[in-house]
């Protein structure tokens, strides 16, 4: 069984809640409750009055919950933040957390295949609830779709080859494991590259599977929209795709283009960067290895 300690180390514990900028009383959201160890910290940091909601669809972080009366766990996706506020009765809030990504847990359980280090059953689904499972977009692509999927969400530039060898492959017999994936795959996978290639691999359906580049727009935009003036968001991110539009929403409340300028041609954006760029130090890679790509970014609501 999992203790909570193993669950998921949190990154960057310290740095992240500091963002939040946490008044006593505030209400705060942390949208990847995972283990609860951002969570936990927010709480210390909030006064009697104070109060946090967290997400989490995985149902395995549902044991996590925390028994304080400040807190309340949601058991949904957070591309679903402002309804299930509402829900609660909130309409605003002072501070949101996101520790994207997949949790150490996840990585940690053979059977959810979200691990290049066990055979699995391909699934990768962070919600049990979802139709999609990685056997789906394996099995069921087509040449475009899945080409689509490593070219986007992987940055594989020999995408073209890789579908068309997935499809070869899937008309002698159902890839049915991570395993049989990366036998299906195995020319494209020299000892020196495998680790690095595999994980691209991994990443581009884990992302599909999930949705993840779509959650992530539709929190942002949300969290815009709930976040009370002079309210914060604090953000994790593990790879370029994602810090790409973490960086840029920040930056000008926008994916593509550009915000308009006023009278005065200054540009009217939402948000104020908050400091620099965070990244770990040596020592917290070294005690925990999934930091190493972590990119923490924080603005304050205008």
């Amino acid at each position: 069984m999992t203790t909570k300690m193993e669950y998921h180390n949190p990154v960057l514990l310290k740095e992240t809640v500091d963002g939040l900028n946490i008044k006593p009383d505030g209400v705060y959201v942390d949208v990847t409750f995972g283990g609860g160890g951002h969570s936990k910290e927010i709480l210390r940091r909030l006064g009697p009055n104070g109060k946090l909601f967290a997400f989490d669809q995985d149902e395995d972080a549902l044991a996590n919950a925390l028994a304080d009366e400040r807190f309340v766990l949601i058991n949904e996706n957070f591309r679903y933040i402002k309804r299930f506020l509402r829900f609660h009765g909130v309409r605003s809030v002072d501070g949101i957390l996101g520790d994207l990504g997949v949790s150490s847990h996840q990585f940690d359980v053979p059977e959810r295949g979200f691990s290049t280090r066990f055979d699995a059953e391909l699934d990768m689904r962070m919600s049990q609830k979802n139709d999609l499972d990685a056997y789906k977009v394996v099995n069921e692509y087509d040449d475009a779709s899945l080409r689509r999927v490593f070219y986007d969400y992987g940055e594989l530039k020999n995408a073209p080859a890789l579908s068309r060898t997935i499809i070869e492959a899937r008309l002698h017999r159902p890839i049915k494991t991570t395993d049989e994936l990366k036998d299906a795959l195995a020319k494209y996978l020299p000892e020196k590259v495998r680790n690095k290639v595999l994980a691209q691999i991994y990443q581009a359906i884990r992302i599909e599977v999930n949705q993840e580049m779509d959650v992530l727009k539709e929190f942002l935009e949300q969290s815009l929209e709930i976040l009370n003036p002079g309210g914060r968001l604090s953000v994790i991110s593990y790879h370029s795709l994602e810090d790409r539009l973490v960086k840029r929403f920040m930056k000008n409340g926008m994916f593509e283009g550009e915000p308009e300028r006023d009278f005065f041609g200054n540009y009217s954006v939402p948000f104020k960067l908050i400091g620099k760029l965070i990244i770990p130090n040596e020592e917290e890679i070294k005690i925990n290895n999934r930091a190493r790509s972590a990119k923490l970014r924080i603005a304050e609501k205008i």
